[in-house]
């Protein structure tokens, strides 16, 4: 049963007033956290004050804590860093410190404490929590406090918001700042394989991360590393060798270039340092390869925040003040973190003990347990670069046996427009196809190229390099399969494919409901299918998520901010931007909460003529503040007369005389160059996944000599819901799709719809009913062993 929905407009801050700081090492998306924290204080009508230089300021007090407006919060949303300073504090871990934190906290009348940080300063603010009530009275006693603001502000609320880049925080799948973090090492790297394949050369590359290895795990898995040395994995004994022979190796099969990438914390099973240097002098002493080190450090702290961190940033804010809001004496402090795409709270100090769990295993060198407790999504990427990065010997490959063959044939292709990330899912399905034991074939040109013979026996050797290439290298079309059944059963009968794996965006999801319901016919579409979804519009049923949404997000980002800053230093000026997506507004309204956005047209959320001046008549306000400059989206088929022309005409009317309009239209550019880190690794991880299903499936299906899948659970989309990765069968993907218009009856991403327009100051409703529950750390206790590395 659907949870009634509920608004937070019973939830009044009139009277309450909300300190918030950063603490720590700095993050990508800290800003657009503040940002979204003071705009919602605002918002419900609380006071808001900036607690410059963390703990430090709020134990200084004076100009370091003070009281903030709409405005003060400006231009920050893609600034990296953070605009109110952070800085490590000694006096505010003695009680005398904490004493005059509290004394300056009270004077303002500040019970509602937002905590920007990793779990040291989030474990500080749990102790100041703690001890309130005797720090009151400790100042009352010594006359610095009257008895009646002890009464009035007896209990102190904290809510915390992990940023770390390390994504060392149990509890949320990711912490602001590290997909930021994931960009810049992307970055680095791609730029460092180009001059690498020029020279035959070795890169050993040093990212961040002394006691979590996440930062160099993804980065492998996003780039293709040959190796990795990770802090909770360290290498088994005699690694030293092993490495050497796997370049060796690569190098044989005329790859051009190694890339190694190393954690800073990176560790031997004896607990010794591996260091960049070493590795270096390894392969020079072993291989005599030429070999360079790059040492990223604080690079992978800077530069603008990725559209994930500002939106998860945007989100997570919002959602600490609604925590505090709600809170009462009774509620425990707790942290708000990401689980799937849902925001949820957890008690802090759940998570706090939990990621020092995590040290403690590494410290007693129970690494199989550390690597258990840091997270399933860290498990599953440690799990899958091991599958996708040494092609293993004829003789661990999975036998043939009387029962059922683990020998199959299993085709791939892409279907739809191209979508960053789909070379990164042909890539790791091909390799773990082969791992299973599979003969892996590549369709060309989609459905179109399958019937017209256009496949191929695809190798290990062949798909290197794929990963950061954008685009579709099988090449793909939006052709349906109905027009070509006879040729396409044609081709899977002469060619013994056993299993399909689709990847692509709507047509490949018809395309798959197509084959499914021809299977009466044709007997030779009796076999497992599975589809990807891979199209930047976001518009796929059954999935929250589609592969290369992430990277058309961050490219109508960084025109935004290009765009704005044009609009800054012209002053009084609108830009109309036009997104594509079709029907779907997901690029229109996620791409207007990342960039900051003042509005943003989508088809989903009808809109007329009175809407439109209402948004004139909002800018043209705007334009009496400080901030003179606009911002508008619109998707694409929006609306049919209301054109991205018409408005542009219409804004430039209306607001003659106070500001002028300009219009973009952002065109194929949305689609990326190289595939973001987001989409290079999910691409990668579902691909895993899809063909892992689809080996159980052949051999639940395997009677007699062949392959006979006649069940509706034989075709599925696996589609990340809420929480989880899902197979749905298509056939009941059906009745929750809109085929008119190619788009999902429900879209998750309209929930947060409000967001957008309540850090752009209209007043509007909220919906909170997935939110307002404490929930508790899910703890997965590792089977306890004396085995020590992996």
């Amino acid at each position: 049963m659907a949870q009634p929905q509920k608004f937070f407009e019973n939830l009044s801050g009139v009277g309450k007033a909300i300190g918030v700081l950063t603490s720590g090492g700095d993050a990508q998306g800290m800003n657009a956290a503040v940002r979204a924290v003071v705009r919602m204080g605002i918002y419900v009508e609380a006071k808001v004050y900036f607690i410059h230089e963390g703990y430090q300021g709020m134990v200084d007090g004076g100009n370091n804590i003070i009281e903030v407006s709409w405005e003060s919060v400006s231009s920050i949303l893609q600034v990296g860093g953070t605009v109110i300073g952070s800085a490590r504090c000694k006096a505010f871990r003695t009680r005398e410190g904490r004493l005059k934190a509290a004394c300056n906290l009270v004077k303002r009348g500040i019970t509602n404490l937002c905590v920007i940080g990793g779990d040291g300063s989030l474990t500080g603010a749990n102790l100041f929590r703690e001890e309130w009530s005797g720090l009151l009275e400790e100042l009352v006693k010594e006359g610095k406090i009257e008895a009646s603001a002890a009464q009035q502000y007896s209990h102190l609320n904290i809510v915390g918001m992990v940023g770390s880049i390390d994504n060392d925080f149990c509890g949320t799948d990711m912490t602001i700042g590290t997909d930021s973090a994931l960009h810049r090492i992307i970055e680095v790297v791609d730029a460092i394989m180009t001059t690498a394949q020029s020279h035959q050369r070795t890169f050993v590359l040093e990212v961040m991360g002394r006691h979590c290895g996440y930062l160099a795990l993804v980065s492998a898995l996003a780039c293709g590393a040959d190796w990795v040395f990770l802090p909770e994995s360290p290498p088994e004994e005699g690694w030293e060798e092993l490495m050497c022979v796997k370049l060796s190796e690569n190098r044989a099969r005329k790859k051009r270039l190694n890339i190694i990438i190393v954690s800073e914390g990176a560790i031997d099973c004896h607990n010794n340092s591996i260091t960049s240097e070493k590795i270096k002098d390894l392969v020079v002493s072993q291989l005599g390869f030429d070999t360079r080190v790059t040492i990223l450090g604080h690079v992978q702290r800077g530069g603008t925040p990725s559209a994930f961190d500002r939106i998860l940033a945007s989100r997570m804010g919002v959602e600490c003040v609604l925590a505090l809001l709600e809170a009462t004496p009774e509620t425990p402090a707790c942290v708000v973190s990401l689980c799937g795409n849902q925001a949820v709270r957890l008690p802090l100090m759940e998570c706090v003990q939990m990621t020092q769990e995590v040290q403690k295993a590494m410290d007693e060198r129970r690494f199989a347990d550390a690597v258990t407790l840091r997270g399933r999504s860290f498990e599953n990427n440690l799990n899958t670069y091991k599958l996708l990065s040494h092609k293993k010997n004829i003789s661990e490959l999975p036998k043939d046996n009387t029962l059922c063959s683990s020998n199959f044939n299993v085709a791939v292709l892409n279907v739809g427009a191209p979508a960053a990330g789909m070379n990164a899912a042909v890539r790791s399905a091909v390799r773990v196809g082969i791992t299973e034991g599979h003969k892996m074939f590549a369709v060309s040109d989609g459905f179109e190229g399958f019937a017209k013979g256009q496949v191929k026996e695809i190798k290990w050797g062949d798909v290197g390099g794929w990963t950061g290439q954008g685009g579709s290298l099988l090449g793909t079309k939006r052709t349906l399969p109905a027009k070509y059944f006879d040729q396409i059963a044609e081709q899977i009968r002469s060619n013994s494919i056993n299993a399909l794996l689709v990847i692509g965006g709507f047509e490949a999801f018809e395309g798959m409901l197509e084959l499914a319901e021809a299977r009466t016919t044709y007997e030779e579409f009796c076999i497992p299918m599975c589809v990807l979804p891979a199209t930047i519009s976001n518009n796929v049923p059954g999935t929250d998520l589609s592969l290369g949404a992430d990277t058309a997000l961050n490219a109508i980002m960084e025109t935004c901010d290009r765009i704005k800053q044009s609009a800054s230093g012209t002053k009084r000026r609108v830009f109309i931007i036009e997104t594509m997506g079709g029907y779907c507004g997901y690029l229109a309204n996620m791409g207007g909460l990342a960039a900051g956005a003042d509005a943003a047209y989508i088809f989903e959320e009808q809109f007329d003529i009175r809407e439109l001046q209402a948004n004139v008549e909002h800018l043209t306000e705007k334009m009496k503040t400080t901030i003179q400059r606009g911002l508008v989206l619109r998707n694409e088929n929006s609306n049919e007369n209301y054109t991205t022309d018409f408005i542009y005409q219409l804004y430039s009317e209306e607001g003659k005389g106070v500001f002028d309009c300009r219009k973009n239209v952002l065109g194929h550019m949305q689609q990326g160059g190289a595939p973001s880190p987001f989409d290079r690794n999910f691409g990668t991880k579902i691909s895993a996944k899809a063909i892992q299903w689809i080996s159980r499936k052949l051999k639940e299906c395997y009677r007699k000599g062949r392959v006979f899948a006649n069940t509706e659970d034989s075709v599925c989309l696996l589609g990340m819901r809420r929480r989880a990765l899902v197979f749905q069968p298509v056939m009941q993907l059906r009745d929750e799709t809109d085929f008119k218009h190619r788009i999902p009856k429900e879209q998750w991403w309209l929930k947060l719809r409000p967001l957008m327009k309540i850090l752009a100051k209209y007043k509007t409703s909220y919906d909170i009913s997935d939110a307002g529950q404490l929930e508790h750390v899910n703890v997965r206790r590792p089977q306890h062993s004396d085995m020590g590395a992996i």
